[in-house]
């Protein structure tokens, strides 16, 4: 009887040593996938849109639209769209009443994308420029509605 004592105790310390190396490893994945910022950079365009959206998480989207064009299938031609989510209340409401202007947005990119922090994995995290010589400019009694609206 005293001889399986020590393989239940054996079992069990080869159990916790698998446990561990497994919530070890899928934390580190977690983290790679979804914390971990892969690249970082600008881009730079007309802004087409900034929106307020989603049914649990409310996130802020955008669509910045670049000059030139791109061939996805032989014979296509599309503009280059940069889709992207915006993380900081502040940015976005400047990004709102910029529609329509040439913009500069410096991005984190992720591997995977969160539903608190937006639908693609490009975070705009701050304005480089903006470009005001093409800004189409808003009555002044309609910029405060639209930062009320939100």
């Amino acid at each position: 009887m005293d001889d399986l004592k020590p393989r239940k105790r054996r079992n069990r310390k080869g159990l916790i040593w698998f446990l561990g190396i497994l919530i070890l490893a899928l934390s580190t994945f977690v983290y790679v996938r979804y914390y971990y910022v892969f690249g970082t950079g600008v881009k730079s365009g007309e802004l087409n849109y900034l929106v307020y959206k989603g049914v649990i998480f409310k996130t802020y989207e955008g669509k910045l639209i670049q000059t030139g064009f791109r061939a996805d299938k032989p014979g296509g031609l599309q503009s280059n769209q940069f889709d992207f989510s915006v993380e900081d209340e502040d940015i976005a409401k400047l990004l709102m009443i910029s529609s329509g202007k040439n913009v500069q947005l410096h991005y984190k990119e992720y591997f995977g994308t969160l539903p608190w922090r937006g639908y693609t994995k490009f975070i705009v995290d701050s304005i480089v420029a903006i470009d005001e010589s093409t800004s189409h400019d808003l009555p002044e009694d309609l910029t405060p509605y639209i930062l009320e609206s939100l």
